[in-house]
């Protein structure tokens, strides 16, 4: 439904939603820093590796990072009704390839919690729903980001279900994710060879 909305929005809408996730990450800077100790706290204790602790942890120059890569997705130019290719038929009949959105992209990832805002803005700069799959290692933080850019979507009148989370980690979570035919147009998998090697055996998408 959330896609149905996207594919219909205008370009100026969606360049000032994106400016507004921007904005509303750099406001909830401590909600989503308390939620990344949190995930970082929980990873000690399983004995994560230092290089993986890395990759997991944000401070914030790393959220406002994030925070500045929407705005210059916003700044992109509309990547929406473009002509890619276009020709004349000897009966007269013109044909022409025009950009439009995918649809629903899914998205799994693993521990690096700044995907979550990456993708969701690519998606919707592009008039795209997403639904983001992470890892068990950054679901507070995946969550709190999430949220955020939620609220943002609602604040300019677009649907906040345009950024989805799924908050089941588990690996049946996963492999359904890859099997939703019905509702995903298209699977991302961003990770390890483990990762790739799982969405090739068990994805219909």
């Amino acid at each position: 439904q959330a896609a149905a909305v996207l594919v219909k929005s205008k370009d100026e809408l969606r360049t000032g939603a994106l400016l507004r996730m921007a904005e509303c990450l750099t406001e909830d800077l401590e909600l989503i820093l308390d939620a990344n100790q949190k995930d970082l706290v929980a990873a000690a204790k399983t004995g994560m590796a230092q290089a993986m602790m890395d990759r997991l942890a944000l401070t914030p120059a790393r959220v406002n990072g994030m925070a500045q890569g929407l705005r210059e997705t916003a700044a992109l130019p509309d990547p929406l009704g473009e002509t890619l290719w276009e020709d004349k038929r000897p009966n007269g009949l013109r044909i022409r390839r025009v950009s439009i959105p995918l649809g629903v992209i899914a998205l799994i990832f693993e521990a690096r919690p700044n995907v979550v805002s990456d993708a969701a803005g690519i998606c919707l700069r592009a008039g795209n729903a997403c639904i983001l799959r992470g890892g068990k290692e950054a679901i507070r933080s995946n969550l709190a980001i999430t949220l955020s850019l939620q609220k943002a979507l609602e604040e300019v009148g677009l649907p906040k279900d345009g950024v989805q989370l799924v908050e089941n980690t588990n690996r049946e979570s996963a492999d359904a994710m890859m099997r939703l035919s019905d509702y995903v147009d298209v699977l991302i998998p961003r990770g390890g060879p483990e990762l790739i090697r799982r969405v090739v055996e068990h994805a219909s998408v």
